[in-house]
C-alpha cells in the first residue's frame, strides 16, 4: 500500500503536464473480498472533484461489473459522465452488448477504451475482430499473454505480440504487478516492452501498480513503481540508462528526475507511456509529490 507523504498537498488544476489523468481507477478490478461498487464510485466521484482529481483518468470496469456500476452511478448523479475503461473479462461476444448499454447512459458513462487480453499466437485476423467490436472513437488496448518462464525464445515471441499489438493501431498493455510473484514482469522485460512502444510510436499502458516506487511487498516479492516507469519510459525515449530507472530504490532521485521532465519532455514521456491502472491511495501520494 503506498503512504502519502504528510503534509503536503495539491491544489484541483495545478498538476504538472506529465501527471494529468495518468492514473486509471482500477478498485474494480481487485481480487474478491475488495471494495464494494458503491465505495468505488464514491470514492472514484470525491477523488475527481478533489485535490488530485486531475490526475486521475478513467474507472477501470470490467463487463461483468458493468450493470452494478451503471446502477451505482444513477443513483450517485454525477456532475459529469465518468470516463470508462471497460475490461473484457467474459469473452469478445459481450462487448457490443456492453458498449450498447455504456451508450445508452451518456450522462453517467462515456467509454475510452475498450481492453482484453490476447493469446501470445495473436493474427492479424485476431485483432481485426477487436477492431469490429470497438467503435472508431473508442481506443482498443490489447494484452498479450506475457509467457512467466523468464526464456528467453518465450519472451522473444510474446514482444512481437506487443509490437503487433502497437503496428495495428492497438494500445499495448503489460500488468506489471500482483500479488503473485509471477504477477511481476522482470526488469528487462518491462525494458523491452517500453522500447516496443518507443519504437512504434504507440503508447502503451500498464496495470497492476501499487506503489510509487520499487520496493518489496510483504511477500518479499520487489514490485515495480509509478515514478521508476515514468522515468523509464523517460529514457526509453530520449536515451538513457532505462534499466537503472527500473530499478532505483531511491525516491529522491526518482522524484528529481520526474521533475525535470516539463513541456515538450511530459508530451514525450505520454507518448510512450499513456496511463497507469493502480488504485486511489497512488493517486493521492502522487498529488503530494506534484505539489
Amino acid at each position: 500500500m503506498t503512504t502519502v507523504p504528510s503534509g503536503s498537498s495539491a491544489a484541483h488544476g495545478s498538476v504538472p503536464p506529465l501527471f494529468a489523468s495518468f492514473v486509471d481507477d482500477a478498485s474494480l478490478c481487485r481480487p474478491a473480498g475488495g471494495q464494494g461498487v458503491d465505495a468505488v464510485v464514491e470514492g472514484y466521484l470525491d477523488t475527481r472533484d478533489g485535490d488530485h482529481g486531475d490526475l486521475l483518468g478513467r474507472l477501470v470496469c470490467p463487463v461483468s461489473r458493468l450493470s452494478p456500476l451503471v446502477t451505482e452511478l444513477a443513483r450517485s448523479a454525477p456532475a459529469e459522465p465518468v470516463e470508462l475503461a471497460l475490461v473484457v473479462d467474459s469473452g469478445l461476444g459481450a462487448v457490443p452488448k456492453a458498449l450498447s448499454t455504456v451508450f445508452s447512459r451518456a450522462t453517467l458513462l462515456t467509454p475510452r477504451t475498450v481492453e482484453t487480453s490476447a493469446p501470445v499466437d495473436l493474427d492479424p485476423v485476431w485483432l481485426e475482430r477487436v477492431a469490429e467490436f470497438v467503435p472508431d472513437d473508442v481506443t482498443a488496448v490489447v494484452e498479450p499473454s506475457r509467457p512467466i518462464t523468464g526464456d528467453r525464445d518465450d519472451v522473444a515471441v510474446w514482444l512481437d505480440a506487443v509490437r503487433r499489438v502497437a503496428e495495428h493501431g492497438c494500445e499495448p498493455k503489460l500488468r506489471c504487478g500482483g500479488p503473485r510473484a509471477s504477477d511481476v514482469p522482470a526488469v528487462d522485460e518491462v525494458h523491452r516492452f517500453l522500447a516496443v512502444a518507443a519504437e512504434t510510436g504507440r503508447a502503451a499502458a500498464v496495470a497492476g501498480l501499487s506503489r510509487l516506487v520499487r520496493s518489496a511487498d510483504d511477500a518479499g516479492t520487489m514490485q515495480h513503481g509509478i515514478l521508476n516507469l515514468l522515468v523509464a519510459a523517460a529514457r526509453a525515449a530520449g536515451g538513457g540508462d532505462v534499466a537503472a530507472a527500473l530499478t532505483s530504490t531511491d525516491p529522491d532521485e526518482l522524484v528529481a528526475a520526474t521533475r525535470e521532465l516539463g513541456g515538450a519532455d511530459s508530451e514525450t514521456v505520454r507518448r510512450v507511456l499513456a496511463r497507469c491502472g493502480a488504485g486511489r491511495d497512488e493517486v493521492a501520494a502522487l498529488g503530494a509529490l506534484a505539489a
